[in-house]
């Protein structure tokens, strides 16, 4: 048997804000925006630069009780972890767009990581694995 993750929603407050936010100052790409008229909603896959993995389904809030979990849909802890091959180049690149980062760079014994928050709050892990790390993407 094989299966893989294909899509992680994110539940946000407005697409078009959140499509700027990632594509402009994250650098993901734009992979799908389709209105869905039957739900009047939109269909928006996102994923980080090159990424050949699990898109983000960045899915608006249609009610008061999914508009409670934007920007804490983990409760406060990390919620998504973004790979790179080359973390102070993405760390200075996300500076300079002033990305805000709630725990600086710290080398552990896995790679070198810190935390930011996107747009609304969402944690997340900026992590580039150490060679020979299975989830190292200079293993790729």
């Amino acid at each position: 048997m094989k299966q893989s993750l294909v899509h992680i929603a994110l539940v946000v407050n407005d697409y078009d804000e959140a499509i700027e936010f990632y594509t402009n100052t994250l650098d993901f790409k734009l992979h799908e925006d389709t209105y869905v008229p039957e739900q009047d909603k939109r269909w928006v896959l996102i994923t980080p630069p090159n990424s050949d993995g699990c898109a983000v389904l960045l899915a608006r809030a249609s009610n008061e009780s999914q508009s409670k979990f934007i920007g804490n849909q983990a409760g406060g802890r990390v919620f998504l972890f973004l790979s790179t091959d080359d973390f102070w180049r993405d760390y200075k690149n996300y500076l300079d767009k002033g990305v805000t980062f709630i725990r600086e760079p710290k080398e552990f014994e896995y790679g070198t990581v810190a935390v930011f928050e996107d747009l609304y709050g969402n944690r997340w892990d900026l992590i580039e694995h150490k060679s020979g790390h299975p989830f190292s993407q200079k293993n790729v």
